[in-house]
């Protein structure tokens, strides 16, 4: 599967595993590696000296790219960035910032730069900055989104046409035939969250990887869109938030209910009530608890039947 992205990151697949908070370890990133696509550590829910001993692990257990996923919203930005170029990371995803402020110090330091965009104009503004490719993220995803609104079956093509660097499509891709399809609309690889959470190596807890796997269609919902775009599943804190939006709440009102470490109290340590509960609409595709060996194979495969499907269809009718 050569393309601009395999040939890019040096992988088999063009599957990226999504740097999701409280979820993606060493343990995680290690496994996709290994397994042919590109594994992220997200660095969002770790201290700087937590990331660095997950990047030592990472390489311990793999010899294939890897690479770190940074909000550069992130309050210890400078000593993670420090971390990241001691380490000798060869991959960084930025995210939920300004990409001109750091790309220029990765690419002095030899790394490949990623930026994660919800729109056209985004996009533009990260080729302008020198990344060597943008992620389109679709507000299907889970966990934080942009205020366009706009679907990854929408924005794909809208940023292949607009730009020239490799593009990587995510939101609501968890198979092989949405991996096709975000392909065909001129993607050159795939970015999957929330199919990895259901994996033995996230570090998410089995709690939630339950709930996801019991989840449906119209489970998950957009809110906080006052203070940051959130994707989240429902539950005893999502129906708080519903309620406290009747009274037509301030952003300092929003921001009390939400308090600190919602989404570690839910994500990593399983308060199903209490926490929130970041996961993408796709949730209700997923099924089971598979490594993520397994679903790297299991896209693979259903990628190459579709496309040999669509392929008979189109010589045979």
């Amino acid at each position: 599967m050569k393309n601009r992205i395999t040939q890019l990151f040096n992988i088999k697949y063009p599957i990226i595993q999504g740097g999701m908070v409280w979820a993606s370890g060493w343990k995680l990133a290690s496994a996709v590696s290994n397994a042919g696509g590109l594994g992220l550590i997200g660095a969002g829910s770790m201290y700087p000296e937590v990331l660095r001993e997950h990047i030592q692990k990472c390489k311990s257990a793999t010899d294939k790219p890897y690479g770190v996923n940074v909000p550069l919203l992130y309050s210890d930005l400078d000593e993670i960035l420090d971390i990241i170029i001691e380490e000798k990371v060869p991959i960084v995803f930025t995210s939920a910032g300004n990409p001109k402020s750091y790309t220029p110090q990765l690419k002095a330091a030899g790394i490949t730069v990623v930026h994660v965009v919800s729109s056209v104009k985004f996009a533009l503004k990260s080729q302008e900055a020198g990344v060597d490719a943008v992620v389109a993220e679709g507000f299907e995803a889970g966990g934080h989104n942009g205020r366009e609104e706009s679907t990854t079956l929408t924005l794909i093509p809208q940023v292949a046409q607009a730009i020239d660097i490799p593009l990587i499509a995510a939101g609501g891709i968890a198979t092989g035939r949405a991996m096709l399809a975000a392909m065909t609309l001129g993607a050159d690889g795939v970015q999957v969250g929330s199919r990895f959470v259901c994996t033995p190596e996230a570090s998410s807890h089995i709690n939630f990887k339950n709930a996801i796997v019991e989840a449906g269609e119209g489970d998950t919902h957009l809110t906080f869109k006052e203070l940051a775009p959130v994707r989240m599943m429902r539950n005893k804190f999502w129906n708080q938030v519903q309620e406290l939006y009747q009274q037509s709440p301030s952003k300092e009102d929003l921001t009390k209910l939400l308090g600190r470490a919602r989404a570690k109290k839910g994500m990593f340590e399983g308060d199903m009530d209490e926490g929130e509960l970041e996961i993408g609409q796709v949730s209700g595709l997923i099924k089971d608890i598979i490594p993520a060996a397994q679903v790297v194979a299991d896209m693979v495969a259903e990628y190459e039947a579709a496309r040999k499907e669509m392929i008979d269809k189109s010589l045979h009718g």
